[in-house]
């Protein structure tokens, strides 16, 4: 299967290709969901989604991308389940991927609280937009095959700010999200990384899973052992961003930087060069030509640096060798279900060509990527869009690629609405992709859809819910 067909399609797609996929789906949103709190709304609302994907051929699989319930109360909700969600300053539409929560991954069951939107403050002058969440890693991966770790915890928590109105011409950006898996029971880990098989997971050690507080001593937790101490209990990662859009004339202009943070060398300035980077550029009023172009984007993505290949905690400048979305104690990698939660380009094994697999989970994490995208209509109704990737892969500082291993994977989507028989207004869908080089193997795939959407109101002005069955 191409990358691009089954990358950011929150884990339902899998890597060797489907014959074909039925999805059916249920959502509902009483009492209204606006994208930013500014909206005025009732006190009080729920919500709740269900997704479900049922695939055929070689790995047939029930899945759900989504099934969730939730209660709003003013400018803030509290849910539990799976829901999509993506986490990181980015263009959503065409990016390659935010660097921590890109939406590839099948979402982790989690009991979230936080904002609807960003909450205006100061008349609006300076909003807030926050999440706070625990969650639940799988045992077993997609295959079935028991994890190194099991019964793992998902710490997660986010704070963005925006200054400036949704109605000025120019608004600033910034925030840092922090991610950390802990707990857990790994009895193949040797004593020195956990204790009898066991990791850190009382209510005291959650104390420095959220504050990231370094250095806590063996009273905290009799699962505590050495590398808990000289570092940190849990596997912590997450990205500083920062990021403006304005206004002009009929264009947006959207630019953005994530900071990659993982064991501490952002803070020495060490690994400061890697980070995702990105500019997009959207039509407001794309006018009614033929063909149309409305959002442009750009995006380089650079992981190579880590702040050096080597690693020694007491010598700020030498406090590389991050390995990005690996870990010592947690060996299963920042992956769900065989897909990686971050960017897809961070590459696991089971993606890459047999000779580049390695014995860590991701085998490929010193990346330089050079993405673009486009998107638009044609003759008004025939949405379009596409996606073009290139990327030097150089594996990892332990075990490094041969040169050369580049990769090119590129996509081009259409969807146009259509009217049938019995079925009524339906949304045709058709993509084709095509991937070369020395990453993965060399490939080309199509993909169609048919999409039927029922909405049923009860109250126009309050609720709604949603019907959709699609199929592949």
């Amino acid at each position: 299967m191409p990358f691009w067909l089954r990358s950011n399609q929150w884990g339902a797609v899998p890597l060797a290709g489907s014959a074909g996929t039925i999805r059916a789906g249920i959502w509902g949103d009483h009492n209204g969901n606006a994208p930013d709190s500014t909206t005025t709304r009732p006190k009080f609302g729920w919500n709740y989604g269900l997704d479900v994907v049922a695939n055929s051929g070689l790995n047939g699989k029930v899945l759900l991308p989504e099934a969730y319930a939730g209660i709003r109360f003013g400018k803030f909700e509290l849910f539990a389940g799976r829901r999509r969600q993506i986490v990181g300053l980015c263009d959503t539409l065409l990016t390659s991927g935010s660097y921590i929560w890109s939406g590839n991954a099948l979402p982790l069951p989690k009991i979230q609280f936080g904002t609807i939107g960003y909450v205006p403050i100061f008349k609006g002058v300076l909003a807030f937009n926050a999440i706070y969440n625990h969650g639940w890693f799988a045992n077993k991966d997609a295959s079935g095959r028991e994890l190194i770790v099991r019964n793992s915890y998902l710490h997660q928590k986010t704070l963005y700010v925006r200054l400036g109105k949704p109605s000025w011409a120019f608004r600033l950006y910034g925030g840092v999200n922090h991610q950390v898996q802990w707990g857990g029971y790994a009895p193949s880990l040797p004593s020195g990384l956990a204790n009898k098989g066991y990791l850190p997971s009382s209510l005291r050690a959650y104390q420095y899973v959220v504050s990231a507080q370094a250095y806590p001593d063996f009273t905290i937790d009799p699962n505590l052992t050495e590398i808990d101490v000289d570092n940190r209990v849990g596997n912590h990662l997450g990205s500083i961003d920062v990021g403006a859009d304005v206004n002009i004339g009929s264009f947006n202009l959207l630019m953005y930087r994530q900071s990659l943070v993982e064991s501490g060398s952002i803070f020495y300035l060490t690994s400061i060069a890697d980070g995702l980077n990105g500019i997009r550029l959207r039509n407001n009023q794309p006018g009614d030509g033929f063909l149309t172009l409305d959002n442009v984007l750009f995006e380089f993505f650079y992981s190579k640096s880590q702040g050096g290949p080597e690693f020694v905690i007491n010598d700020p400048q030498r406090r590389g060798k991050v390995n990005y979305f690996n870990h010592g104690q947690y060996q299963d990698g920042w992956i769900y279900e065989n897909h990686t939660i971050g960017t897809p380009f961070l590459t696991p094994q089971t993606d890459v060509r047999p000779n580049l697999r390695t014995g860590r989970a991701i085998v490929n994490n010193r990346v330089a990527l050079w993405h673009g995208g486009l998107s638009g209509r044609v003759a008004q109704r025939v949405q379009w869009q596409m996606k073009l990737s290139y990327s030097q892969n150089l594996g990892t500082y332990d075990s490094p690629y041969p040169a050369n291993t580049n990769q090119f994977s590129g996509i081009l989507s259409a969807s146009s609405p259509l009217t049938l028989p019995v079925l009524g207004d339906c949304d045709l869908s058709a993509s084709v992709a095509y991937d070369q080089g020395q990453l993965f193997y060399n490939s080309t795939g199509v993909f169609a859809s048919l999409r039927k959407t029922v909405r049923m109101r009860r109250q126009p002005s309050s609720a709604s819910s949603e019907w959709r069955v699609p199929t592949r």
